[in-house]
């Protein structure tokens, strides 16, 4: 049996952020009985949410353009809360009726009727930007996923959840890069699952806390690593192949995708690169822990994230971007 997700190991700062959610959800969810708040109001709740979770909004945030900050706040903000009723709440029939709550609420703002901060600020980027409501209903579909699967038995299926879980992302950014093109929605379908798997390789012990192996059977099976030693947090030299396998794998997907830098409007190379490589940084930190997660999680240091901005600012200036196959 999977420890509980409170676990001894909690840090204060996520108890905090826990209970900041639950009082938010007690103010704006569906008891709330307030009048909805103004469009300034709403901007300003979906920035300070952003900035609460700033951590999660990576280095790439620091590059993006002026014109899409607010933007992306609003995104960004709609994924946090979809997130947080999928996660954070302890029963899997509340979250399901909590996310079933929220498909309500984007729904009402798809016509023309937001009541939630989150979607009052959402309908004015949803507008801007003409996105289609599918990319949001695709990332609701993967959080419902997660309350009825907590198993995956082959590779094809987990990357099918990563094409709901992951690849919308990549969908909206290119709306709202006014970009959204079938050649670049295949690159960012590859760095966009690339950066799935390599968070999923990341937490593998904190995703086991909370119930759930993404590491397909199939894989485990074939590396002879069974859920017994997972229980027991087992670190050994089957563990470390099967995990050093994977890696290749989300550095496969997230170099398939390094094309898509180029084909981006000139002020989202840098956040674009900044995914790509910021993915196979982690990969690397992997790697410099011997894959050994059960006990160290994987991080970037500041000056690890420093650099990797540095390097990445360089590239697109200087113009030295992988070329876009003929």
């Amino acid at each position: 049996m999977p420890p509980a997700i409170s676990s001894p190991g909690e840090s204060r700062r996520d108890r905090n952020e826990a209970a900041q959610f639950a009082a938010d959800l007690e103010r704006f969810g569906p008891r709330s009985s307030g009048p909805p708040v103004s469009l300034r109001e709403a901007r300003r709740y979906c920035r300070r949410l952003t900035r609460r979770h700033y951590e999660n909004f990576t280095v790439a945030g620091l590059f993006l353009p002026r014109r899409l900050r607010r933007h992306f706040c609003h995104v960004y903000a709609w994924c946090r809360w979809a997130d947080d009723l999928s996660d954070e709440v302890s029963r899997t029939e509340v979250a399901k009726e909590l996310l079933d709550w929220w498909r309500f609420e984007l729904e009402a703002c798809y016509q023309g009727r937001p009541r939630h901060p989150v979607l009052i600020a959402l309908q004015e980027t949803v507008r801007e930007f003409q996105i289609p409501i599918t990319p949001f209903l695709d990332l609701l579909a993967a959080f419902r996923q997660d309350q009825e699967v907590s198993r995956y038995e082959t590779m094809e299926s987990l990357l099918n959840y990563c094409r709901y879980s992951a690849n919308p992302v990549g969908h909206l950014v290119l709306y709202m890069g006014r970009c959204h093109t079938p050649s670049r929605v295949r690159y960012a379908d590859s760095v966009c699952t690339g950066l799935q798997l390599a968070n999923f390789w990341q937490d593998v012990a904190e995703d086991y806390r909370r119930g759930r192996i993404y590491i397909p059977l199939s894989v485990r099976l074939r590396a002879g690593y069974d859920e017994t030693m997972f229980g027991r947090g087992e670190f050994n030299p089957a563990f470390r192949r099967m995990m050093e396998g994977l890696a290749a794998e989300a550095a496969a997907f997230l170099r398939g995708g390094e094309p898509l830098v180029r084909m981006m409007p000139r002020d989202l190379q840098i956040p674009v690169l900044l995914f790509i490589r910021g993915g196979l940084a982690i990969l690397g930190a992997l790697k410099a822990v011997d894959y050994d997660v059960w006990h160290r999680r994987p991080r970037l240091s500041r000056w690890n994230k420093a650099a990797l901005a540095a390097k990445a600012c360089w590239s697109v200036w200087s113009g030295r971007l992988p070329e876009v196959p003929s």
